[in-house]
């Protein structure tokens, strides 16, 4: 089948009946695309934190491979109970993930078998072509030889984690859901003394904040600690006696689906695109330009002397006669991108553009723009039906 779920994660895999040897049954499609057989490409960033694989949060193009990493991240968890990356700062997280930076720590991980390892291992390669196939690990001696590679050890210290791993996920949801009905409770009935009502609002929300993080931190009682001395980056290791609370609870920035809702892989598409498009111009590739741009293109810009420009033809000028005969290399940096979702198929971006590039003298400049763009998509491409530049010309005059 060619479809990514994009969102693999413990609470989505769910059984068919309490029976022994139960089906396994994956659910939440909300996430998931489809491939055409191994098709890469940037689909949008969407998933939960501590599940994202390397490939979609340096916003590459990406495909079934993300899948399998989930897959490396979700056997991990089974086994001892607690996630290969985590942190309570999101980004810190992400640096972990994109450096491929786990362990196997002891003593929880003694007891499991070279082979189960090995196979964590070729599910969480940071480079997808390298990465281990869903056909290729069905055949992993661990998978496929269970009676005599895998361990017959029963890991009740395990089932202890995850028990205690659900149920702070199940908590902090409920937490979190009474505070949002609580804040949108006082917003709705604000009609007499809204300073009051809002006093108020606030101080439950808070008093409710403060509960949450007194029963998400407290310590578990006969959990292993975790020690996060990575394999590529420096150790970073848990106090004593007590489980990383991110490995534990279900933090708002390791369970939590991100808001891809379309919205948000739109909104990243854009910014992709835009990029993509600015590229093209550093480069005078003008083919490459065109594919991005509407035929029809309409534009204000600094070249143009404040006039409405349409068409291509005023554009295929410069590239022509300065962008593809510069040699000399050019940088743009995109400041503050914010996008406007239009419907399902039009969204518009408002950034500042810093390009730096060398003069006739040998000497490097920064030139800035303000710029607009309006895109459209259609037959699942986005175009660029507009954009209007003030400030700097769009191609620095060399």
């Amino acid at each position: 089948m060619g479809v990514v779920h994009r969102d693999l994660k413990p609470e989505n895999l769910l059984l068919a009946s309490k029976c022994k040897g139960a089906a396994v049954k994956l659910a939440d499609f909300g996430l998931a695309i489809e491939v055409q057989g191994d098709q890469q490409a940037w689909f949008g960033f969407a998933g939960t934190p501590g599940y994202l694989s390397p490939e979609v949060l340096r916003k590459e193009a990406y495909g079934k491979p993300v899948d399998i990493w989930a897959c490396g991240v979700i056997l991990y968890i089974l086994l001892v109970g607690y996630p290969p990356f985590w942190d309570e700062d999101q980004h810190k997280l992400y640096q972990q993930i994109k450096a491929g930076a786990y362990d196997f720590p002891s003593p929880e991980w003694d007891t499991v078998t070279p082979e189960a390892k090995n196979l964590i291992n070729q599910m969480l390669t940071i480079n997808p072509a390298k990465r281990i196939t869903a056909h290729e690990a069905l055949k992993h001696p661990w998978v496929c030889q269970r009676s005599t590679v895998a361990s017959m050890m029963h890991r009740q210290e395990t089932v202890e984690c995850l028990k205690k791993f659900n149920a702070r996920r199940k908590l902090k949801g409920a937490i979190l859901t009474t505070m949002l009905a609580t804040r949108n409770f006082s917003v709705g009935r604000q009609t007499t003394a809204p300073a009051t009502m809002s006093t108020a609002a606030s101080g439950t929300t808070m008093g409710l904040v403060e509960q949450a993080k007194s029963l998400l931190n407290k310590k578990a009682d006969g959990v292993k600690p975790q020690t996060n001395s990575t394999k590529n980056s420096a150790a970073a290791t848990s106090p004593k006696g007590t489980l990383p609370p991110a490995a534990l609870e279900s933090s708002d920035s390791a369970n939590t689906t991100i808001e891809d809702e379309d919205a948000k892989a739109r909104k990243q598409e854009i910014i992709k695109t835009t990029e993509q498009l600015i590229e093209a111009v550093n480069n005078g590739d003008f083919e490459a330009y065109a594919k991005i741009c509407d035929p029809g293109l309409t534009s204000f810009e600094p070249e143009a002397l404040g006039n409405l420009v349409e068409g291509m033809d005023f554009h295929r000028f410069y590239f022509e006669n300065l962008l593809a005969k510069n040699s000399k290399p050019i940088h743009t940096t995109i400041l503050n991108p914010h996008v406007h979702v239009i419907g399902e198929d039009a969204a518009c971006i408002a950034y500042i553009r810093l390009t730096q590039y060398i003069d006739g003298q040998g000497r490097p400049r920064t030139s800035q723009s303000e710029e607009t763009r309006v895109w459209h998509r259609r037959d699942g491409k986005w175009q660029n039906v507009h954009f209007h530049c003030s400030g700097a010309p769009v191609a620095p005059l060399q």
